[in-house]
């Protein structure tokens, strides 16, 4: 096969924020590589990074020294400069983390240590200086996260897109993978084309271990679809900036917070419940074979009968908008629940074992000619650049 024969150097299979990104890095990092995005939308960010709040993640939550605590960190200096350069819309609001029970202040406490610890300007604040940042906020204690932001993450990554200089097809919906170790990659898309690389990079999200699966790599793991589900304040006035609980460390989601987007709209969520399709945004949206791997996953059950409690909570809040309110009104006493308008629901990609445990940290690994995203969920949209990075600095080396 001689060159004319490959279509390009790299292939990546996902046109997030994280393929982009990584396209994006392998055109920096190696001028002259030829790089091939295949996305099956019609469009990039279409999935887990234009349906996110649109944070730009501090960094304080992750245990420190993971990738998640470095790739943060960095991530959201980086992303502050991106948007700044390329003119995306974005504002470093800070964020407030903020204890409304007893239970909750010694949690709130080790937060202030972990951020120290990760190198984040920290704050705390009493009950009435948590009212000098957020009038219509009640709590015990709080702190100030000042690195904290906003930004127009589909806008970024259209911008990485371009600026990549990669051959980007969308309606690229990947079917078949035939991996030789001596040749490399071809791809064959719904639409019958074959796509030639000498390396495939998988940042495919939702349906990242299909798509290992597809290359012939086992990845260990499944994708458990966890549908996030938003309102948008009808008076946004009641909140200037973002507002979050103090998060449960024995869970991978944050908890119900109120964040003030670019367009000035405030969204109050996410609530996280088991979605019965990949791409399943609302209830009504069933898949019957992807419902069916997810129940075939021992891991599925594990997490069930780890964590139904919590699990129950969720689904009621899903089920009552009055319930959803009452979590809100722990933090902002003066939301009702005509306040509330149903918002776009995201879906997470949870990476989980087979012994049940969820994937905390982002989760990169390598096969014959392949390279795999197998976790990247929020901060990975704070992360982008540097994951992105990362898995192009391992995507060279297999070239």
């Amino acid at each position: 096969m001689g060159t004319a024969a490959y279509d390009g150097d790299v292939l990546v299979v996902g046109g997030g924020i994280v393929g982009l990104s990584t396209a994006y890095a392998v055109s920096r990092a190696a001028p002259g590589t030829r790089v091939v995005v295949l996305e099956k939308e019609a469009g990039p960010a279409r999935h887990q990074t234009g349906r996110n709040s649109g944070v730009i993640h501090s960094g304080i939550y992750y245990r420190p020294g993971s990738l998640k605590a470095r790739f943060a960190v960095r991530g959201a200096a980086e992303m502050v400069k991106f948007c700044a350069e390329y003119g995306v819309p974005h504002q470093v609001t800070g964020k407030l983390i903020v204890a409304t029970g007893r239970d909750e202040l010694p949690r709130l406490h080790a937060l202030v240590q972990r951020g120290r610890e990760n190198g984040i300007p920290v704050r705390e604040l009493g009950p009435a200086q948590i009212q000098e940042y957020e009038p219509e906020v009640r709590g015990l204690a709080a702190i100030h996260v000042g690195t904290t932001g906003i930004a127009d993450y589909r806008a970024v990554a259209e911008r990485l897109a371009e600026a990549s200089g990669a051959d980007i097809r969308y309606g690229a919906d990947v079917v078949q993978i035939d991996r030789r170790a001596g040749l490399g990659v071809a791809v064959r898309t719904a639409s019958g084309e074959i796509v030639r690389g000498r390396v495939l990079v998988n940042c495919a999200g939702l349906q990242c271990d299909r798509v290992a699966r597809l290359t012939g790599d086992d990845p260990e793991m499944r994708i458990v679809p966890f549908r996030g589900e938003y309102f948008e304040l009808a008076r946004p006035e009641l909140v200037r900036g973002l507002v979050y609980p103090v998060p449960d460390p024995a869970f991978p989601f944050l908890g119900v917070h109120l964040t003030r987007g670019i367009d000035g709209g405030v969204h109050v969520g996410p609530n996280a419940v088991p979605a019965l399709a990949r791409e399943g945004y609302g209830w009504g949206v069933v898949r019957p074979r992807e419902l069916a791997g997810t129940l075939a996953w021992p891991g599925s059950w594990r997490i069930a009968r780890q964590h139904w409690r919590y699990g129950a909570g969720e689904l009621r809040r899903s089920a009552s908008k009055r319930a959803f309110t009452d979590a809100v009104r722990r933090l902002v006493p003066a939301v009702d629940p005509g306040d509330m308008v149903r918002a776009d629901a995201g879906v997470r990609a949870q990476a989980v074992l087979r012994d049940g445990t969820l994937v905390d940290d982002f989760l990169i690994r390598e096969g014959v000619r392949a390279v795999h995203v197998l976790n990247a969920p929020s901060p990975a949209a704070t992360a982008s650049l540097p994951i992105g990075r990362e898995v192009a600095r391992r995507a060279l080396a297999l070239l």
